[in-house]
């Protein structure tokens, strides 16, 4: 099992941006594609951005495309999303997700809960206007 442990988050006013780090312990000599969601109080988790194994795949919803970059050092076993010009409707929690992937495996981009196994505790991101 791989552990996720997000961190980064915090209070921030809107504009600034914010980078958030994904570290992951445990079975990390297995490859896992990396995704990053986000759930505020009261909505559904949402997904935000999402990397494939070997870094060259992204994937991001078209109202974040330009505001963020998500990118993996598989070396150091960590993930981190950077964000520009955060805006208050950015105020969730976000997760960091791995699904595991197998010889198998053929699709590059995954964006849906549902399609990964692992998930960290959250780190909360509130930007004030």
């Amino acid at each position: 099992q791989v552990q996720l442990v997000e961190s980064g988050g915090g209070l921030v006013q809107a504009g600034d941006s914010l980078r958030l780090s994904c570290a992951a312990s445990g079975r990390t000599g297995e490859r896992y594609h990396m995704g990053w969601f986000r759930q505020a109080p009261g909505k559904e988790r949402d997904f935000v951005a999402s990397i494939d194994w070997s870094g060259s795949t992204t994937a991001y919803p078209d109202s974040v495309k330009g505001r963020l970059t998500i990118s993996r050092d598989n070396a150091k076993n960590t993930v981190d999303l950077q964000r520009n010009s955060l805006k208050p409707e950015d105020t969730a929690v976000y997760y960091c997700a791995a699904k595991r992937l197998s010889l198998y495996s053929s699709k590059t981009v995954y964006t849906r809960v549902v399609d990964y196994d692992y998930w960290g505790q959250g780190t909360q991101v509130t930007v004030s206007s």
